[in-house]
């Protein structure tokens, strides 16, 4: 049967910076080039996807332990300062960001990879999009309840920008082989703290339309103040093995959200 590792890595929390952790990393970046090597090309049968709004924090040690040790394939960042990337590159992950910044001129989004990835084009300035062995991953912020109307947002509400952001990523985002995350800024359930009820419904049709799952719906934001506004979306075909989230205070307003996928293979 076709497999996607010959071997797992343990996770690697996040700790101080002692020579022990960093040992364990440069651990896991070893096994994942032996996995790499021993992948046969054209076939996922598990991945591994994380999402992170890092908030423009300045990178430190803990932050790449988080991002390496959790042994991921592909992250989907948001708010990803310029200055964690060089060349293209963080570590080693392939990296490709949106063209568009923000207000402290980090990044809307980016798309870290394992693998070699295609950039493609924003399909909104607050998202970054590219292909990575035949699946797009499109990483997005959506818009929160206090963005106000100022670009990229379009619309008198928060419920008219979040449609617009919606409409113009259904035109451009596949209905197969696309993975869809990010800061949605929305909880699929429960209260809505961080956008609107209204934009919440926007959100849900968009899941149906692009044929999506989304394994986060039942995990925590921040403090457990409401369901989680972070998301990371799959195909319905996907089997999910697990979803969690990572506590990541001190490095972020937001935690990471990690889960594990097994993959039909066709």
């Amino acid at each position: 049967m076709p497999h996607r590792f010959c071997g797992r890595a343990q996770n690697t929390p996040i700790g101080d910076n002692t020579k022990g952790r960093r040992n364990r990393v440069k651990t896991v970046i070893a096994k994942r080039a032996v996995q790499r090597a021993c992948q046969e090309p054209g076939n996922f049968m598990r991945m591994r996807i994380g999402t992170w709004n890092v908030d423009n924090w300045l990178l430190t040690d803990k932050h790449k332990n988080l991002i390496i040790g959790e042994n991921c394939d592909v992250w989907l960042i948001t708010e990803l300062p310029a200055g964690w990337v060089n060349d293209r590159k963080f570590s080693d992950f392939h990296c490709h960001r949106s063209k568009g910044v923000m207000g402290r001129n980090q990044h809307w989004a980016a798309v870290l990879s394992f693998r070699p990835l295609i950039p493609l084009e924003d399909p909104h300035q607050a998202s970054a999009a590219a292909s990575v062995n035949g699946i797009m991953f499109c990483s997005t912020i959506l818009p929160w309840r206090g963005s106000g109307g100022e670009h990229p947002w379009v619309g008198e509400n928060h419920s008219a920008r979040t449609a617009d952001a919606i409409t113009a990523l259904l035109e451009k985002l596949p209905r197969s082989n696309l993975v869809w995350g990010g800061d949605w800024n929305h909880s699929l359930k429960g209260k809505e703290v961080a956008g609107s009820k209204r934009g919440r419904v926007h959100l849900l049709e968009a899941i149906k339309a692009l044929n999506l799952q989304v394994p986060t719906t039942e995990l925590f934001h921040r403090n457990d103040i409401c369901f989680a506004i972070d998301h990371i979306g799959v195909p319905h075909d996907w089997t999910v093995i697990s979803a969690k989230r990572i506590v990541a205070l001190g490095l972020s307003d937001h935690d990471a959200y990690v889960i594990e996928v097994e993959i039909p293979d066709k």
